[in-house]
């Protein structure tokens, strides 16, 4: 009797294989191209400071982590979120969204921290400087260098908050180990087949 190896779970197995190892090697190169980003920002933060933009950008990337100057003409809004203060406190940042001209794109500013969300804020706008960094809401938003009476100075969320190059590699090493596992599972299955399929003496 001719012992067969079963053709459609073989490729069923292999497909599976490539798409997981696939699926590794892309993590693999997300992870190379966020150092890349990484290395980006922590040298952005050393180049002289620039002005915030004045008409809307294609692409904020240039700006994330550079110090910058801009005037907030007038606050419109006010937001909260979960952050920290220089000292590594938790608590909640308070968010400014201002206008900064009739034909500007407008201008977000993280002007302090504070432990109460309700916190007053002291400021109707003005010159501010700061450090850009990026905002789900307004895609880039500044960090004010100073807090206003009644605020802390909030602290930047570091480069690699959301975009770890370590979590990709975590992810690759996943996907490396479910294929893996899955060619000793069918090669498990495979032996176990054959020796059933073995003629009895």
């Amino acid at each position: 009797m001719i012992r067969r190896v079963p053709i459609v779970a073989t490729i069923v197995v292999v497909l599976a294989v490539a798409l997981l190892v696939g699926l590794g090697v892309w993590q693999l190169q997300r992870a190379k191209w966020k150092e890349g980003l990484v290395a980006g920002y922590a040298r952005a933060e050393k180049l002289p400071p620039v002005s915030w933009p004045t008409v809307p950008l294609k692409s904020v990337e240039p700006l994330l982590f550079r110090h910058a100057t801009g005037i907030c003409l007038r606050p419109v809004g006010k937001r909260v979120q979960a952050g920290e203060n220089l000292a590594g406190e938790p608590g909640y940042v308070h968010i400014l969204d201002c206008q900064t001209g009739a034909e500007g794109p407008g201008m977000s500013v993280e002007v302090g921290w504070s432990r109460d969300p309700n916190a007053k804020i002291a400021w109707a706008g003005g010159l501010v400087s700061g450090l850009i960094v990026p905002d789900r809401r307004s895609r880039i938003r500044l960090i004010a260098a100073s807090a206003p009476p009644g605020l802390m100075t909030s602290a930047p969320p570091p480069p690699t908050g959301e975009i770890s190059p370590g979590r990709h590699r975590g992810y690759a090493a996943t996907w490396f180990s479910l294929a893996a596992i899955a060619l000793i599972i069918y090669g498990l299955a495979l032996r176990k087949r054959l020796r059933e399929e073995r003629p009895k003496e």
